[in-house]
């Protein structure tokens, strides 16, 4: 059998493919901005231990922490905006983008301080766009 009959013949048993729609990329209640919370918290948490150690090991090993925490927020926090959050949403929250804007800057700016309220303020930007996600799910 020639490979372009096997080609052919395979097309003959594959399904066309069927077009679906959904809010998200999949169903519903995969998305939580519990996780970037959970990780501004070890953020904090890490400036906090940083902050009452003078162990220089220790203190290397915190801040190479607290930067893997900062990116885990941006990536957790950019999933949510770019996979979750659609054009309809801007309607019902115009602040939408800027929200997650100052909050992914705010994770950045964290990555270069142990100012604890720096990650306060990211823990408060994180509250807010919490809202905003359970607000859309009503």
């Amino acid at each position: 059998m020639r490979i372009v009959d096997r080609l052919l013949d395979l097309m003959d048993h594959i399904a066309a493919p069927t077009t679906v729609h959904a809010h998200c990329d999949l169903p519903c209640g995969v998305y939580d901005p519990a996780q970037a919370r959970i990780e501004a918290e070890s953020v904090k948490a890490t400036m906090e231990k940083a902050n009452a150690s003078e162990d220089p090991s220790f203190l290397t090993r915190a801040a190479i922490i607290k930067e893997e925490r900062c990116e885990l927020v941006k990536h957790h926090l950019w999933v949510l905006w770019t996979d979750y959050f659609k054009p309809e949403h801007l309607e019902r929250f115009p602040d939408l983008h800027d929200k997650f804007w100052k909050a992914t800057k705010t994770a950045g700016e964290c990555k270069k301080t142990g100012d604890v309220a720096v990650a306060d303020r990211l823990l408060a930007e994180i509250a807010d766009i919490d809202t905003m996600f359970w607000e859309s799910k009503k």
